[in-house]
Parts: C-alpha cells; structure tokens; sequence
C-alpha cells in the first residue's frame, strides 16, 4: 500500500536530458536492458559486500539474482533483483536528478551527434543508464526496499516533466523496474520486448559474463501423445555467469572482451587493447584490464572515478579501487580478482597492504609495457591511444621516477622536425648534430605561438630540432626530469645558448668581446634603467631577426608554469628575468646610437621600456600595464608619421 504521495519536478537538466533522449533516434534501442541489468548486478555486489562488512545487517544472501518478468497482456517488462535496494532519499538524489558534473557536455553533445550510433555512445559513458527505459517505454514505475530497512518507495514518470515518489508498506528487499512499453515500432527499431526470443537474444549479446544469475520464466512447446501441443512453462538461467578474467585468452572472443569492457566500463566504445594478466606464486591474482578507445568526459575532473573493480575469490569488493593503479593510469578500466586479501578489506586497509602494493608495480608494468608494444608493432593504434590519453600519461613522469624511463620511452612529442607527426625522444636523439649534447625544448600554449616565438630563430637558422611542448604538464615535467639516454633537457629559453661548433665559437669570440665593448654603455644604462623589471640585460647570440627577448635563469621558473601556480591561489614570489638584445637589428644599434649622442634624452627611457614590453608580448606573455605601453607606442607612432 502507498502513502504519502507526492509529486516533483524533474531537475532542469535532468527534464531536457530525458526529452533529448526520448525523442532522439537510436538505431540499437536494445541496450536499455543492458543498463538495467548492469545497475541490478551492481545492487547484488553492493549487498553481498554490505552483508559481509555489517553482521548485523538481516539479509539473506543465499539466492542473489536478477529475473525478468514480461506480462504480455499489459505489455509491461519488469527486471527486479533482490540487492541492496534504495531507500526515498537515494531515489530522489539518483533518479530524480541528475546533479553529476559533465550533464551540460553530455545534453550538447547529444545535440550534436550526426548519428544514431554516436548517440548511443554516450549513454552509458555519463552514466544515466535508468533513463535509457524511455526508449521503450511510455511509462517507467519502480519500487525499492534498502535492506535493513522496513518501507519501501515507489517512484513513477511517463518521461515528461514530473514524476511522483511514494512510500510502500509491502515492498520486497531490492529494486523493481517495470517498463509500460510502448507500441512494437519496426521502422523505428522499436521491437516486441515481451518476446522471449528477443529478450534472450539481448542477455546473451550484453550480459551473459555477469556474475549473478539473470531468470526468466519461459514457455517450451512439446507434443503429446495425441498429437496436440503442450505448453509448459520453466525458470530459466539465460546467462552462463562465466568470469572472463578467469578463463585464457584463447577461450575468450574478441565479443566477449568487448562486451564485458562496456559493462563494467560503463562505455559505448570497443577497447583499444585487452590486457590479461594471471600471477601465481606468493600472491596469485587474475587481472583482465582494458585500454579505452576514447578519453572518458572526466578524465581531468576533480571528482573522476577510476575504473578497476577490486573483486576477493570472485566476491566484488570495491567499484574504483585507486590503489590499484597510479593516478596518471586512472583510465585503464578493468577487474582485479585476489586470492589471499580478506573480504572485509577497506579502502584504509588497502593503502597499507602489502600485496595490493605488489599487484600495482605488476600491472603498472604490464600496462606501460603493453603501450611499448603497441608503439614497436601497431604505429596507428598508439598514436589514437597517445591522442587520447598522451596528456595524462605525462604526470607519470613527475610521481613514477620507477617507470620514468618507460615513461620517457612511449612518450611522443611536436617537434620542429614535422608538422604532421609527433617524435619519440629516440628519434629526436637519432637526429641531433654532430657534437649536440641535450634535447632542445621550448614550452609555451600553442605551437603556432613557439614557431613564431623570438627564441626559435637561431635554431631554426642552424636547423637544430626543438621539441614543442604545449600541455601544462610539460611545465611540470620537464623541470624534474633530468635526461634521457645521457642527453640532458635544456630550454630554449633559459640560460646560455651557444648553438655553434667548438672552431666556430672560437671564431665568434673576439666579435662578441668587440659588441659588448661597444655596447656595454647601452646594456648597463638599460639594466638601470629597466631595474624594476629585468635582472640583467645582455646580448643574445640566439636572436637573428627579432631585436629581443625574454630569457630566464637556467633553473627558473617558466612565466607559463608562474601563470598555472597563480591560477590556482598558490603565492609565487616575483621573478626577475633577463632581457637579451640582437646587436644587429636596427632598434637596437640605433638606440645605442641615440643613447652616445643624447645620453640626457628622458625620451629614450621609454623606448627601453617599449623594447622589453615588445619582448614580452613577443613569448606570449603580459606587460605589466597595458595602458601606459600602449599610449607609449601611440606616442612614438605619431612622432614618426
């Protein structure tokens, strides 16, 4: 019997989610019962786990399944399970809204889908498997109990923009889902899902490897023995319940991978590479592990999820086991299955754990290993997998110095060498000079912003190669990581750079004491001059045809990675930088030139000043005062017109 009846609206994003998907076209409506029966077989491990931790908790465990049920007459489909249940405020926060971040992405992405199979993928990657049953159905009513609890709740919405909740006296312990489908509709893939057949054919496809067993009473067709037909009717199990991590990799179709990832993954896409592992020995453990085919939507968000389900004696003990793999691995999905932990393991116990501890450094391995691999034997599947994931991969060269080298090895960067393909640092090395000692870099937002960056021109005069790096992580990275293969990293625009041979720079050393003698009045004059701003003003040998740049010290912090620090609140105290000037442009020796014959012209102050601000602008970065710089400009522009 319900009581307190009531009805509400729909969250706003939730109510346009739903009409989205009830009145966009889908080619495979099929999939909503894999959605329902993936949240049903996590409702069973949620209380097998609960009933393990909490003996206290009155549940009877002894015949955990899912069961579907079909009324033909009522044209109504029920999937029920008898798991950890709901109780109103679950209901409400989890079906009644939809308060997960990356909602806003999904509704426009769904917008813009060209196709029905690129709607389809996006489903389940956010997650909103329960409003996929309004692709079927005109109403959806479900009923829940949470074990240990004595009322039940029931909720009901045609998809529109209310829905109403209840309290139930009678409910059984678990979920019901019952589906009010709607009219059989061929042209509009929209098929009888009251048939046995058909709902049978979609377990199988979708949902055979789940581990509990998925009935359904059926009807078997004999004759008798006076000829006539005699219907009877059974309980069947329309899944075989097999663990794909327990069976070699021989037993295993390329189907089956595919849909077990989309099950626990919770993903539309195909895997990009199935990765088995089985240890024995001290520790045994099974491991079947999953590289995704696209990036997940919250791959950098705050409050991700990892995707490595953590399961003892085939018991499932934990949904997002972040022990299990590094941070910077957190989109590898997958199952760990551990012989010797216990089941009351926590999350607290697990950081402790000794053996959790081993299985990581064994599947961090594997996993970088596989990447090696696939980079050696598959070139166009790494570069998908580098496009995808490239950018988290990275941290590992700050937080794993174990796997550094590994790291460094699968890593692929732009480069001045192409401007279609990235480079290994192997290649990078196999192309340096004759007599070049370090790996060349230049850091920055954009590669359209370094290939026009003043620091390039000598480099790219000599036809020394830069790697171009772009992603914030490469600030971080490169300044603790030291070398590769003996060839150290060095910034293009820190410290000194002396690109030419040993004969050359002899040869160039008596000019460049003959410059600064003639400039030296210049430099000395600028440097006080411009104090406030700059630590040292010099002449540059890497400049060809800009009159200046910005260069820091050689172990200082870069202005992109001094920008993230203050992007995120952290103080950072201010940092002065050099101010390197071409002796060779005409701005440069003509105000070399003004200074000897107007050494008390108050004017040429600003052009030192309109020099370092063009200097900064020049590497992507921000004058201090836009407004004084530019009226400066305008001032000068004028004088010259």
């Amino acid at each position: 019997m319900s009581t307190n009846v009531e009805q509400r609206e729909f969250q706003a994003e939730t109510r346009q989610l739903l009409d989205l998907m009830i009145h966009s076209i889908y080619s495979n409506k099929d999939t909503f019962l894999r959605e329902l029966i993936s949240n049903a077989s996590d409702a069973l491990d949620k209380l097998r786990l609960e009933s393990f931790r909490n003996k206290d908790l009155d549940v009877d465990t002894s015949d955990l399944h899912v069961e579907l049920e079909v009324d033909k007459d009522a044209r109504t489909l029920t999937v029920r399970d008898n798991g950890i249940g709901m109780n109103r405020d679950e209901v409400v926060d989890l079906i009644g809204t939809l308060a997960k971040s990356g909602t806003g992405e999904l509704r426009q992405k769904l917008r813009e889908a060209k196709d029905a199979a690129a709607s389809e993928e996006l489903i389940g990657q956010f997650g909103i498997g329960f409003y996929s049953s309004f692709m079927v159905a005109d109403k959806v009513t479900l009923v829940t109990r949470k074990a240990g609890e004595k009322t039940g709740t029931r909720w009901e919405s045609s998809g529109e923009s209310t829905y109403t909740i209840a309290e139930v006296d009678d409910a059984p312990q678990g979920t019901s889902v019952v589906l009010h489908l709607k009219p059989e509709d061929a042209e509009d893939h929209l098929f009888d899902y009251t048939s046995q057949w058909k709902l049978e054919e979609i377990v199988k496809k979708y949902s055979d490897f789940i581990a509990w067993p998925i009935r359904m009473e059926v009807s078997r067709t004999t004759k008798s023995e006076d000829g006539t037909d005699e219907v009877t009717f059974e309980t069947k199990t329309l899944n075989s319940q097999k663990a794909l991590w327990a069976r070699s990799k021989d037993e295993v179709s390329e189907e089956e991978y595919t849909d077990f990832y989309k099950h626990i993954a919770h993903a539309w896409d195909e895997p990009l590479e199935v990765i088995p592992l089985k240890a024995e020995g001290t520790f045994e453990y099974q491991a079947l592990l999953f590289i995704p085919e696209h990036a997940p939507f919250d791959l950098f968000a705050r409050e991700r999820r990892t995707g490595v389900q953590l399961y003892v004696k085939r018991v499932f003990i934990m949904d997002d086991c972040e022990d299990l793999v590094p941070e910077y691995l957190r989109f590898v999905k997958g199952v760990v299955d551990a012989q010797d932990l216990s089941l009351n393991v926590s999350r607290e116990i697990l950081q402790q754990d000794r053996q959790i501890r081993a299985i990581r450094r064994r599947l961090t391995k594997k996993v970088l290993a596989t990447v090696k691999d696939m980079a050696a034997k598959e070139p166009e599947k790494y570069t998908k997998f580098w496009r995808e994931f490239g950018r988290v991969v990275k941290e590992g060269l700050i937080s794993d110095t174990d796997n550094r080298d590994t790291l460094l090895a699968i890593s692929s960067f732009d480069s001045t060498a192409s401007e279609e393909e990235q480079t290994t640092l192997a290649g990078y090395v196999e192309r340096m000079k004759d007599g070049q000692d370090a790996i060349y870099y230049l850091t920055g937002e954009s590669r359209q912003l370094l290939e026009s960056s003043p620091h390039m021109e000598a480099f790219r005069d000599k036809g020394i190669e830069v790697l171009l790096l772009t992603d914030p992580v490469d600030e971080m990275w490169v300044t603790s990581v030291p070398e590769f293969e003996g060839k150290r990293f060095q910034s293009i625009a820190k410290g000194d750079v002396d690109l030419g041979t040993e004969d050359e720079k002899k040869a160039a050393e008596a000019e460049r004491e003959e410059k600064e003698k003639e400039f030296g009045d210049l430099l000395s004059w600028m440097k006080e001059t411009l104090a406030e701003q700059v630590k040292d003003v010099r002449l540059s040998s890497r400049l060809t045809s800009s009159p200046a740049c910005i260069v820091g010290d050689t172990f200082s912090m870069s202005p992109a990675l001094e920008r993230m620090y203050k992007a995120s609140g952290q103080p950072v105290p201010r940092v002065k930088r050099i101010l390197e000037l071409n002796p060779d442009h005409p701005l440069v020796s003509g105000l070399r030139t003004a200074r000897e014959q107007r050494p008390d012209d108050a004017s040429l102050a600003d052009v030192a000043e309109l020099l370092h601000g063009m200097a900064l602008i020049a590497e992507g970065g921000e004058v201090e005062d836009p407004a004084r710089f530019t009226r400066l400009l305008a001032e000068r522009l004028a004088g010259s017109v």
